[in-house]
């Protein structure tokens, strides 16, 4: 086929565009270097995710996947700093810059992945709106809740949900929104919401941290799918790459078996092609995303991997105490799929 020369001159600048834009991808992981830390966005308090501990150091399965990222880059956990943001500052904060990246209890959607000037990386946590009620409230299903005052946290997916399905069962609630989930969690303690509606992660969160947790009773019903990504700003390429596959190497981990504790005599006994693939004995992953070769295995022997980090964190033996459900593995009947590492 023959193109006439307006349009061979139209092709051949578009070209030199996608040319001049690859040549600028880049930028964030060659800042985070120079700078010397990773800069990380995180919740102003969630049990389970993100919150300080007694001595003040942040604990949780987020604040974990800061670390673990800090680690690829640098081989050094300490060389992140932790940015709490409320939900209606976060995406903001990332556009401007004042953060690399954030991994903050942030649904992906459609919206905001095409008009925020953002990107969702990759999946690391899956969740679903639902209800928190005292326990001697005698409600055992949310349609129950007919003329509630509901606890909402401004400018997450959860105000829209409430109200979407509200409306759709015509039955009236009085929502009264919150900056923070403390906020939230006090009013709710202190009798002047019925109920609290955002995600069950959170929910059992805020649950564990209540001065009495056996008096409350999250609600079985989920309402939405609420799958937390990991943002980044637009325009990024090799940014985007690497916390994307940064996350598949810790599922990738627990696929193969490889943990925290056996990671390093696997990297020295294996003769599997894979596994020598993403401990870096071979190199090339590490080099495809512009790391040393044994980027996933030092994030993987100092944060452990997918399983280690989620039981670490809000599984059954911690005070969270949340199945993992979804967030298992595929083969166990979970969501958790890592695409293929070679």
């Amino acid at each position: 086929m023959k193109w006439n020369k307006p349009i061979r001159a139209a092709l051949a600048a578009a070209f030199v565009g996608v040319l001049a834009t690859t040549a600028q991808a880049g930028p964030t992981l060659d800042q985070v270097r120079a700078r010397g830390v990773l800069a990380c966005g995180i919740h102003t308090g969630n049990a389970g995710m993100s919150l300080p501990d007694s001595r003040g150091v942040w604990q949780g399965l987020e604040v974990d996947l800061c670390r673990g990222l800090a680690v690829a880059i640098f081989n050094d956990i300490t060389k992140v700093r932790f940015v709490p943001l409320t939900a209606s500052t976060r995406f903001t904060a990332l556009g401007a810059g004042e953060i690399d990246v954030l991994i903050r209890g942030s649904t992906q959607t459609m919206l905001r992945d095409t008009t925020l000037g953002l990107r969702h990386a990759v999946t690391y946590f899956y969740d679903g709106h639902g209800f928190m009620v005292r326990g001697n409230m005698g409600v055992t299903r949310v349609r129950e809740l007919n003329g509630a005052t509901i606890c909402l946290i401004q400018g997450t997916t959860n105000e829209q949900v409430t109200a979407d399905y509200f409306r759709s069962i015509n039955v009236p609630f009085r929502p009264v929104v919150f900056e923070r989930t403390d906020q939230a969690a006090a009013a709710l303690q202190a009798g002047r919401c019925d109920a609290f509606g955002t995600d069950a992660s959170q929910l059992a969160a805020t649950r564990s941290t209540m001065q009495t947790p056996g008096d409350w009773t999250v609600l079985p019903e989920r309402f939405s799918k609420e799958p937390y990504a990991a943002y980044i700003r637009r325009g990024d390429d090799e940014w985007f790459d690497l916390v994307r596959w940064y996350t598949y190497a810790l599922i990738e981990a627990e696929e193969q078996g490889i943990t925290s504790v056996n990671a390093e005599e696997m990297r020295r006994t294996t003769t599997n092609p894979n596994t020598r693939r993403l401990l870096g004995v071979t190199p090339e992953l590490g080099q495809s995303v512009k790391l040393d070769p044994a980027w996933a295995y030092n994030a993987i022997r100092a944060i452990g991997n997918y399983g280690e980090l989620y039981e670490r964190t809000m599984g059954e033996r911690t005070p969270v105490g949340l199945p993992r459900a979804q967030n298992n593995l595929w083969t166990n009947g979970g969501l958790m799929y890592a695409l293929p590492m070679r």
